[in-house]
């Protein structure tokens, strides 16, 4: 699995969730399915009269989601931006001719009410429920920053094995210490909750 795997499985999905804060704080999240997508990058239209333009010609951050019919999680986190005026019209035009259904919406000219927005610089969180154990990883586009998440045993571990007991994707091997298998691990914070010395560190 790679970032450009990602990309296209999320492009088979079809309709994507887009999320954003909006000016009073609260979250927002709409379906979104007029988007074309390249190798490293993702563009997608919207109307500028909408609240979802506003939030994000405002801030731009925005957090995207796709689910696959085989339990695949594919979390896209970025900062939107306009494409420059000079290439508005190219990237509308392959929207349109991609989405066909567009036209319906906004027939003939009035589609010039609508803005395209690029992705070029993404955290992509992959989490695959469908395999056991689970898999996850985590990739970038462009200059996207990788974050650390989840749980890290340390070296205050007495070799009890009780997180290896109570992992319920059995990701925890024996060591001094024991040491567990990023990819395989649900972060659900079983080994953190059940070591009796505090040995388990959440990372990041």
């Amino acid at each position: 699995m790679d970032a450009k795997t990602c990309l296209q499985k999320l492009q088979y999905v079809g309709v994507l969730a887009f999320a954003t804060v909006d000016e009073y704080g609260n979250p927002q999240v709409r379906n979104i399915s007029a988007i074309h997508y390249e190798p490293d990058a993702m563009y997608f239209f919207t109307a500028r009269g909408k609240d979802f333009c506003k939030e994000l010609l405002s801030d731009g951050r925005v957090q995207i989601l796709g689910y696959t019919k085989y339990k695949e999680m594919i979390r896209l986190a970025a900062k939107a931006v306009p494409v420059s005026q000079t290439e508005q019209q190219k990237w509308n035009d392959i929207i349109f001719s991609e989405q066909p259904y567009l036209s319906n919406v906004y027939p003939g000219n009035t589609r010039s009410i609508g803005v395209v927005f690029e992705i070029k610089d993404a955290v992509i969180e992959y989490f695959h429920l469908g395999v056991n154990p689970i898999f996850r990883e985590v990739y970038a586009i462009g200059n996207g920053n990788v974050w650390t998440k989840g749980f890290q045993i340390t070296e205050g571990c007495i070799g009890c094995g009780k997180c290896q007991r109570n992992c319920p994707q059995r990701c925890i091997t024996e060591g001094q210490p024991f040491i567990i298998q990023q990819e395989h691990c649900l972060h659900c914070g079983n080994c953190y909750e059940n070591c009796p010395v505090k040995a388990v560190r959440k990372r990041g």
